[in-house]
């Protein structure tokens, strides 16, 4: 497995399925302002229909040949995943804007460009198209979800914050997972915007326990509103003992959250 980042302290599990051996693995370019933008993209090589498309961003400082590493193409090998490549940032390592107008909107820009392209090249669901970011990279997916709403279905973050200029609006379906013991991005920053997304959310803070591939991790299903009607936008938490971390199993609950969503037909999670 590529997936070695130096913040990530431990690796997702290599799921192999029977079909994941036939995903096809290419090289996207983009052109932003001028600027080559990069994605590594698997798809699988006998697509049914439409597909869906999940977009990943990989923490600061690291790159997208080393992010496949989280192996979502293994995990959910119908669908088409995207790994972009960042660019650097101030302090010269790579990364991605987490507030709106930062950079020129560099990043924004870049998602408008590559999701033309890739509904251009594959089969794309856009009902089923999904975000996902650990650290730096889940700063970027909150910033998604507050600037591009109506694009994606639901967001996947790994150790990510909400920046006070970013917070999202309309309500979407958000999967949070974070370690208890994260010095990096602080975990009082992550559970600030895990309150911020259930507010945004409009569900309560009654919680119903669920389970979690993520051993040791507490997961927390948020989906009754105040008055305890089901809504169809839900918070989940999944917080571990560890710290700056991908643990093993986070790509396989991403992926069984995502799968319970589309764009134009919210349902509510159940575990």
């Amino acid at each position: 497995m590529r997936f070695n980042n130096r913040l990530v302290l431990m690796c997702a599990a290599a799921a192999l399925g029977a079909n994941a051996a036939h995903a096809e693995e290419k090289l996207m370019k983009f052109m932003v302002d001028g600027v080559e933008r990069h994605a590594i993209v698997f798809a699988p090589s006998k697509a049914a229909g439409s597909a869906p498309l999940i977009l990943a961003f990989h923490g600061h400082g690291d790159s997208a040949d080393n992010y496949v590493g989280v192996d979502f193409q293994k995990v959910w090998p119908e669908a088409v995943i995207a790994y972009f490549d960042g660019l650097p940032t101030r302090d010269g390592l790579s990364g991605w804007q987490t507030e709106p107008g930062m950079d020129g909107d560099r990043d924004l820009k870049m998602v408008d460009v590559a999701l033309a392209s890739l509904k251009k090249t594959y089969k794309i669901d856009d009902a089923r198209i999904y975000a996902s970011g650990f650290s730096n990279g889940g700063h970027f997916t909150y910033l998604l979800w507050a600037q591009r709403p109506s694009l994606f279905a639901a967001y996947g973050v790994v150790a990510g914050r909400i920046r006070p200029t970013a917070v999202p609006v309309q309500p979407k379906p958000l999967l949070h997972i974070g370690g208890k013991n994260d010095h990096q991005v602080a975990f009082a920053d992550q559970t600030a915007a895990m309150e911020t997304s259930r507010r945004i959310n409009g569900v309560s803070a009654s919680v119903t326990p669920c389970a979690s591939q993520i051993t040791g991790a507490m997961c927390s299903l948020y989906a009754t509103s105040m008055n305890g009607t089901p809504v169809g936008t839900p918070v989940m938490t999944e917080v571990h003992p560890g710290g700056h971390a991908y643990p093993e199993g986070t790509s396989e609950e991403i992926v069984k959250f995502f799968q319970r969503f589309t764009l134009d037909r919210g349902k509510t999670a159940s575990r």
